[in-house]
């Protein structure tokens, strides 16, 4: 789901199921963190680091925690950034070399309806319009899942690159869908505020890639050095 959304340069590791117990592998300074959380919590909480254990491995990183840091962001080994998802039975992680990708962020969501009233929070009344067409155009994917996805994607790469939050409104997203049977594409979010500067430059967008399958609708976002 997430490996085709990416560049080959990403490192990416999938775990589907329930079949982890919910401690697996955690070091003790990050099983410290979920200590007191629900199993449901804890259970994700290994999952996706163990993933991120193996994609390390596959960078030739020895394994190590990954703590979370300001507002959770993940904090990664130094020369490494990566992101991480979870929701109900799926979990993955994706690394690359800092110098390959300046940043990246992915999101993976149950590929279901968002709940009543979390749409009007999230998306701007141009966004909404767009859904529509699309629903009436391409009827299945639930476009409004699609929309939330990417909508934490581009923030996942945004918050490494500049530390600060970015707001739901502060991004205005449209959605394209490549031709063909399968159900997947890319989208633009282009940045209300002031960008990052990345390689001498103010970015205005973020660009990424979506994919819906498996039950699941899968997002990714990578900004490039320049």
């Amino acid at each position: 789901m997430i490996a085709e959304l990416l560049p080959g340069s990403v490192v990416t590791v999938e775990a589907y199921g329930h079949d982890e117990p919910a401690t697996t592998g955690l070091y003790p300074e990050e099983e410290a963190v979920v200590a007191k959380a629900v199993r449901k919590r804890r259970r994700e909480f290994a999952v996706v680091r163990s993933c991120a254990r193996r994609a390390m491995e596959k960078l030739g990183v020895p394994p190590q925690p990954v703590l979370p840091g300001e507002r959770g962001a993940p904090q990664w080994p130094a020369g490494l950034a990566g992101s991480m998802t979870h929701c109900d039975g799926y979990g993955a992680a994706a690394l690359v070399r800092v110098t390959d990708l300046a940043s990246l962020g992915i999101d993976a969501e149950p590929d279901g309806p968002l709940p009543d009233g979390v749409l009007g929070a999230v998306a701007l009344p141009a966004e909404r319009e767009r859904l529509l067409r699309l629903a009436q155009d391409r009827p299945g994917p639930h476009w409004d899942r699609l929309l939330f996805s990417a909508k934490e994607s581009v923030y996942k790469a945004w918050f490494p690159l500049t530390g600060q939050w970015l707001d739901f409104s502060e991004a205005d997203i449209e959605i394209d869908v490549d031709p063909g049977e399968r159900l997947h594409g890319s989208f633009r979010a282009e940045l209300l505020v002031p960008g990052p500067v990345v390689g001498g430059r103010r970015l205005g967008h973020f660009d990424g890639r979506w994919a819906v399958g498996r039950g699941l609708v899968a997002t990714a976002v990578t900004v490039p050095h320049g």
